[in-house]
Formats: structure tokens, sequence, C-alpha cells
């Protein structure tokens, strides 16, 4: 009986070291520009903070193409993530990407109780309303987001409190 080597297994090539979905509204000018500047400080490549790039609508390719070059994407859930479709429709991809290329997840909770967002419970709830009441022609689209949200809140995270050291 003879044993074949096993095919090596080519290394992915990440064209980012992380991305990073958050709400600029809740988030932008406080913790995301510090922690972009501490990845940037430390040699970590994160895909650049572009306001223009989040002008439209509906989630840019360049976005899209951005996640799936990262190596670990960093999610920041704040009160007011949900009410972004932006920020779900990127969450969606990035569940998808830990799915199929093993991408690192890593949840961030700022100023928000994680049972919040896994269960959609206070501003979570509220948000979900809204998009469901706006696109009934689209339920499925919400219920992807739901289970983003679910997943994420399902990986272990960082809480991070005003006020905390």
């Amino acid at each position: 009986m003879s044993y074949q080597s096993a095919e090596r297994i080519p290394t992915r090539s990440w064209k980012y070291d992380v991305y990073l979905n958050f709400r600029g509204q809740d988030t932008r000018h406080g913790f995301i520009s510090f922690l972009y500047q501490g990845f940037k400080n430390a040699g970590i490549h994160a895909f650049p903070e572009d306001e223009e790039l989040m002008s439209g609508e509906e989630i840019a390719y360049t976005v899209l193409q951005a996640i799936e070059g990262s190596r670990v994407s960093v999610v920041v859930l704040s009160e007011g993530y949900a009410s972004s479709r932006w920020c779900l429709d990127e969450l969606s991809k990035i569940i998808e990407c830990r799915a199929t290329i093993g991408q690192i997840v890593l949840p961030v909770y700022y100023n928000i109780n994680p049972t919040y967002v896994r269960h959609q419970r206070g501003s979570f709830e509220k948000d979900f309303a809204k998009h469901e009441e706006r696109l009934s022609s689209s339920l499925e689209k919400v219920q992807r987001w739901r289970s983003a949200l679910t997943q994420v809140a399902n990986i272990g995270g960082f809480e991070i409190n005003k006020g905390s050291n």
C-alpha cells in the first residue's frame, strides 16, 4: 500500500490585516479613530476609514472586496448600530466570510449590553421593527441581518463602557 503526500493547501494572501465594521455616528470620532491609529502605529494594515465609500445606499463593491480580503474583522457594536442598513449588510458579508474562508471575527460591544445584541432588544429591537416596516417586500434580508447579529453575539468579544478603565 502506498501513501500519497497530502496536497499542500495554499496560504491565502490577505490584502488587509483588519476590516473595521462600525456605525460612524456612534464611534468614528472617538473610539474608532483611536483604534485605527493604534493599528497603524503597530504596523497593522486596516481597511481605510473613508466616509466617501459610504455615500451610496447599497454596500459598495470596494467594501465587499475589502471584507473578503481581510484576515480579521472587528465588529464594533454600538447603540445605533442596527439602525444602519450599511452596517448590517457588511456584517452579513463578514459572517459569510467567517463561514466560507475562516475569517476571524472579533466583536466589540461599545456601550451596549451583548445580550441586547444577541436577542435584539432595546434599540436593536426598535431598529429592526423599522427595517421590517420599510423593507416589507424583502423580509428575508432583514432575517439575514438578524441571524448575522445573533451569530456575532455568540462569538466571545470585548465590552467597552464609557468611564471604564
